[in-house]
């Protein structure tokens, strides 16, 4: 197996494609690295790639003006950025960052065209995978409006940890309360609660999840739902 197709075997979806068409479409990829930071799409900006993560994971943030951003999803190495190409529409509905540094591999836009046309399989598991996004935006959207924060930093950092792999990763309380949405203030509040019942660790920007079990019961139910949605979907 080509070095190419080692790395689609770390994505998810590109993992359960028939070998010929991950083969074909690992040749025809480009590994790039993402740094933590990096702008990948714009709102209502041309999508001239589209992302198979396979490390590290990127954030769909949306912004309304004189309010806080608020991250809506996440993206690591289970899915992609860029599927509403398969709808035809080749512009981003939300600003997309690179979250957790790591790398990916990438196509063009064309020639994700191309191989959707020579791998029904492909087209299948984008569709499902549009389908899943969808249902946990939607998810995030309600989770926003109804729940209270310490519930939502808690499922937000076991997504987190989810696709990086790893219980510990770097993060600000600033970062946070951008990502949900919400004052320093309730952010700060909302960890030192969870840092007391010994569930998390934070320290000089790390955070570490100490005891995952009790993270889970903390959270609400979007974080099931949403892994439930996942599972039902594409397996």
């Amino acid at each position: 197996m080509s070095p190419h197709a080692d790395g689609a075997a770390a994505n998810y979806l590109l993992a359960g494609l028939p070998g010929p068409d991950r083969e074909r479409l690992s040749k025809r990829a480009e590994p790039v690295t993402l740094p933590f930071g990096e702008i990948l799409a714009e709102p209502s900006q041309p999508l001239d790639f589209v992302y198979f993560p396979t490390e590290g994971f990127l954030s769909l943030i949306t912004t309304i003006e004189g309010q806080p951003s608020l991250e809506l999803g996440l993206i690591g190495s289970e899915g992609m950025l860029g599927a509403s190409l398969i709808l035809g529409i080749a512009r981003s509905p939300t600003q997309v960052v690179v979250q957790g540094a790591g790398s990916a591999l990438r196509l063009g836009a064309d020639t994700f065209h191309g191989e959707l046309a020579q791998a029904p399989v492909l087209e299948d598991v984008v569709k499902r995978y549009l389908f899943v996004l969808m249902g946990q935006l939607a998810q995030t959207a309600a989770c926003a409006y109804f729940h209270r924060v310490e519930a939502r930093l808690a499922r937000w950092l076991l997504m987190t940890a989810d696709r990086a792999r790893s219980d510990t990763f770097p993060i600000t309380h600033e970062f946070l309360a951008y990502m949900l949405g919400v004052r320093r203030a309730g952010i700060t509040e909302a960890a030192s609660a969870l840092q007391r019942r010994g569930l998390i660790r934070y320290h000089r920007g790390s955070l570490t999840i100490l005891d995952r079990h009790s993270l889970m019961a903390t959270a609400c139910a979007c974080y099931a739902a949403d892994r439930d949605l996942y599972t039902r979907t594409i397996g």
